[in-house]
């Protein structure tokens, strides 16, 4: 298994029979992710990454496994957040060009395994639905804004926004 810099791996070159498997560790760099406008940077720099190209009867399955931090803000309190995910996925291509679509990877073009492209959409994939610096996270105070992990407090009077001063002045009127 030989450790290489690359994105691609060629699989028209590998020349397996069914039932065989070739196993190759590549070192992925990959861009950081954007989740609601805000940066999340992937970590390490360099990814160690295995790639398995095992040969069907009827196409190829492949298989990538790696681990990988995102690091970027909390969803909730915009405190710094840092999460490790780990990749496990499989894709499979059929061999027969003119067969179903749903059986043809995106991942597959001109013979190539597009390792990089997949690497990142399968991490994006493993992001949970908020990234947060903590479990109990308290979030931003929607009132104040105050980080209320740091400063737990509530507000004593349910202050009516003045923009809704006239609308309030009409349900009132209409409540006597």
């Amino acid at each position: 298994m030989a450790d290489r810099q690359s994105t691609h791996v060629s699989v028209r070159a590998l020349r397996l029979r069914p039932g065989e498997e070739h196993r190759e560790a590549i070192t992925l760099s990959l861009e950081p992710l954007r989740f609601g406008g805000e940066e999340y940077v992937v970590a390490p720099a360099t990814i160690p990454t295995e790639v398995v190209v095992q040969r069907a009867a009827s196409g190829d399955v492949f298989r990538l496994r790696f681990s990988a931090g995102l690091a970027g803000p909390c969803m909730r309190c915009l405190a710094p957040a840092e999460l490790v995910l780990a990749v496990d996925a499989q894709e499979y291509e059929a061999t027969d060009a003119a067969g179903d679509e749903e059986l043809a990877s995106e991942y597959v073009a001109d013979g190539e395994l597009a390792v990089g492209s997949w690497a990142r959409d399968q991490l994006a994939l493993a992001v949970p639905d908020q990234i947060l610096c903590r479990l109990d996270c308290a979030g931003l105070c929607p009132v104040c804004g105050k980080d209320l992990n740091l400063v737990p407090h509530v507000h004593d009077e349910d202050a009516t926004d003045s923009r809704w001063a006239a609308l309030e002045r009409l349900r009132s009127q209409g409540d006597a």
